[in-house]
């Protein structure tokens, strides 16, 4: 939305609601800007969830498996989470055989990593909120 749509919308003028816009990018309210890419355009219709037990969960392992994660393409969002599964990813990828190998020579070899549970996404309601960032 643009700034004078913005500033019709909320009633301010442009250069006040443009200040106050500037002021929650300066905060770190406003985190940033992003196109919501549609998955299925790209190829990606294979979504997983993986739920990781850590074998070990001391300070250096988990930062390890946390930067190897975030630096994985496939993975679009994780979770570190209170109890007995310690993270869940959510996965993306063309197909069942791509996500094997994903699986495989991926996320099978992970820092830390005890055991993995998968389960295919069904579905994906609309809530409004933000899809997939890729």
């Amino acid at each position: 939305m643009s700034v004078t749509d913005l500033a019709r919308t909320v009633r301010l003028s442009v250069s006040a609601c443009h200040r106050r816009v500037k002021d929650l990018e300066s905060s770190g309210a406003i985190r940033g800007y992003h196109a919501e890419i549609s998955p299925e355009a790209l190829g990606l219709t294979f979504e997983a969830l993986v739920m990781v037990t850590m074998g070990r969960t001391d300070q250096a392992t988990v930062a390890a498996f946390e930067k190897a994660v975030a630096a994985e393409p496939s993975v679009i969002s994780a979770e570190r989470l209170f109890g007995e599964t310690d993270f869940i990813l959510r996965t993306l990828s063309r197909d069942l055989a791509g996500y094997q190998e994903l699986y495989d020579t991926v996320l099978g070899t992970l820092p830390g990593v005890e055991r993995l549970t998968s389960t295919m996404v069904m579905k994906r309601l609309d809530t409004g909120a933000p899809g997939p960032r890729l």
